[in-house]
């Protein structure tokens, strides 16, 4: 079983309540080889909601206590980026997941590249907080691009 942001699937959940449909997830989803989970709505978020960045770091460090998931408007969101991220870890282990794809520079499921905390556009290397706490228990995760150039494999 494979777990999906759910954006990636067509839902439109995004913090401005858009989805990024990818065809392959699609196809999966419809094939019932994949289960869509957001760890943002998980949290408690609602959609729309309120960008948020990771100041101060990366995913890791929001898990060690050592960086903070802010809104644009000030407002710390961690402990809901950490709720998100410990219930999509529960999901990836009941479902058995061999691989999670993720949503690219998102504070939660950036995979590689994540937004610099400035609310300014630009990205820095790094996990997302629920990309970090499923690498850490030893689950494959990967970016939508990664999944898609390696499709044909992971099936």
């Amino acid at each position: 079983m494979i777990v999906v942001s759910s954006c990636l699937a067509g839902l439109e959940v995004r913090y401005n309540g858009t989805h990024c449909l990818n065809q392959k997830i699609m196809r999966l989803i419809e094939a019932k080889e994949a289960i869509a989970v957001c760890p943002e709505l998980l949290g408690g978020f609602s959609t729309p909601r309120e960008p948020a960045e990771i100041i101060g770091g990366n995913g890791e460090d929001v898990l060690d206590g050592k960086a903070k998931v802010i809104e644009k408007s000030g407002r710390d969101v961690t402990e809901l980026y950490i709720k998100g991220a410990y219930l999509t870890l529960k999901k990836a282990i009941e479902v058995n997941a061999t691989v999670v794809v993720l949503k690219e520079y998102s504070p939660s499921c950036g995979s590689s590249m994540i937004y610099n905390g400035e609310f300014i556009g630009e990205k820095k290397a790094g996990n997302g907080v629920t990309a970090a706490l499923l690498k850490r228990n030893g689950i494959q995760v990967m970016s939508e691009k990664q999944f898609s150039d390696h499709f044909e494999e992971i099936l």
